[in-house]
């Protein structure tokens, strides 16, 4: 080992919940407060104090980042999970379709933030897309496959449907985007 560097280790079990735990309250606020949320508010509701909010993310960008990331790895694990526990495929893409659109909402403000870092915010959407293309055409392959959906539905283009949907619903009490994503997840069924 040269001077100065030290090899990595394992981070504690304790500081990886703190940094959940936080991710978690980020994503929450962040949809209800929106991106600007005070870090002490974000530390309250992870239990912790705003110095170990500084101590994982030394900058506001450095947490929306983790958050959006956080948020595709979980929405991108509960896919499969799903599929194991749901009654049925159909049930299950439903479920995931929420978490989605919970996603969504908080993105929409993540990006408004992320836009002035044009490189920074690509890299991040492609890996959305690799993450969340997959699950998403995972799910909707097994929803056919049930014949509980028409078949030939493309992930890419039901979700960017859903995306389209949740455009400025964080901005508009009188616009209900979870109630049109529920219409057209509806739509999706096979005629009777």
């Amino acid at each position: 080992m040269k001077d100065g560097q030290r090899a990595a280790r394992p981070r504690r079990a304790d500081a990886r919940r703190n940094e959940e735990a936080l991710l978690d309250a980020a994503a929450e606020i962040f949809v209800t407060s929106g991106v600007e949320a005070p870090v002490r508010d974000i530390a309250a509701k992870a239990g912790v104090g705003t110095a170990t909010i500084y101590r994982h993310f030394p900058t506001r960008a450095d947490l929306i980042v983790a958050v959006y990331r956080h948020q595709v790895e979980s929405c991108a694990e509960a896919g499969p999970a799903l599929l194991e526990e749901s009654a049925t495929p159909y049930a299950a893409l439903g479920r995931w379709i929420d978490l989605f659109v919970d996603f969504l909402v908080t993105k929409h403000g993540l990006a408004a933030v992320l836009r002035s870092d044009t490189a920074g915010f690509e890299t991040l959407h492609a890996y959305f897309l690799e993450r969340l293309v997959p699950v998403c055409a995972r799910l909707l392959d097994a929803a056919a496959d049930a014949g509980e959906i028409r078949s030939g539905i493309g992930a890419y283009e039901l979700m960017r449907g859903i995306g389209n949907l949740c455009i400025g619903a964080e901005n508009d009490d009188r616009y209900d985007a979870r109630r049109l994503v529920d219409l057209l997840i509806a739509g999706l069924r096979p005629p009777r």
